[in-house]
């Protein structure tokens, strides 16, 4: 039984991944559109109609803007935690909605779901480990720093999706407001090249055979300089380059099949 992973788009105008197996298919977030969201998955040859379940971090709007409509017309369970869900301000009665906490695990069909906590500045935000038939994914966006929960809660990955939100460079010179900027910088905030780098060449395992960069910023990044970033520290470990993608806002990565 195969399989196969894919994110959709990595970003702050929208973030979703997909999972699945012969028999379960979930989105990790939903930030786009119900349309966009098809049209993402169809070029990846996977119908919309085959997802079974939604399972969401926060309640930022890149990471929910598609939710409502989503469950609401495939009929869909979405796994949230209460808090989370509380600051959307929808009717949660008209959802089929379950709720999920840092810590305790659950299983989607085939899947077992391990939601753990980041520090963001969102409500209850959480990443997830995700097994299945013997291969571990792990979604880890939307972090101001690496604690070692997060250290501990990788190891082991086969396939490993890890935020590079910013070049600090170029975030101190870019176009947001001060206060904003203090925001992606805190231990609240986002990632920077050079925390995602030091964990790679400090704290890192070594064993995904596939690891994602993503929520890459637009405008406080660039991917030659996440590329070269990443590159230098997996070159000091000695491990292998080749493993290394860099998702996208505007596009899918490539699918992922194990």
């Amino acid at each position: 039984m195969s399989v196969e992973i894919c994110v959709l788009g990595s970003g702050s105008g929208g973030n979703c991944t997909y999972l699945g197996t012969s028999k379960t298919r979930v989105l990790v977030d939903a930030g786009f559109s119900m349309k966009e969201t098809a049209r993402r998955l169809a070029s990846i040859n996977i119908p919309l109609e085959s997802i079974q379940a939604l399972v969401i971090s926060h309640e930022h709007s890149d990471h929910i803007h598609g939710v409502e409509t989503l469950t609401k017309n495939l009929g869909i369970p979405v796994y949230i935690a209460p808090a989370a869900l509380d600051a959307m301000r929808i009717d949660a009665t008209k959802y089929p909605f379950e709720f999920i906490r840092a810590g305790t695990s659950f299983t989607i069909g085939e899947i077992e779901v391990h939601p753990f906590s980041i520090p963001h500045d969102s409500i209850e935000p959480l990443a997830f480990r995700f097994d299945t038939s013997g291969i571990r994914t792990c979604v880890v966006t939307d972090l101001g720093y690496i604690p070692e929960l997060v250290k501990q809660r990788v190891a082991g990955s086969h396939c490993l999706i890890f935020e590079a939100n910013h070049d600090l460079d170029m975030l101190k010179v870019g176009p947001y407001p001060w206060f904003v900027k203090q925001r992606v910088m805190s231990r609240h905030g986002h990632l920077s090249n050079d925390a995602t780098a030091r964990f790679f060449e400090e704290d890192y395992d070594g064993a995904a055979e596939h690891v994602l960069l993503a929520h890459i910023s637009q405008k406080n990044n660039h991917p030659d300089i996440v590329r070269m970033s990443i590159l230098q520290a997996f070159e000091k470990r000695g491990l292998p380059t080749r493993t290394i993608q860099l998702t996208s806002q505007s596009e899918p990565s490539r699918l992922i099949r194990f």
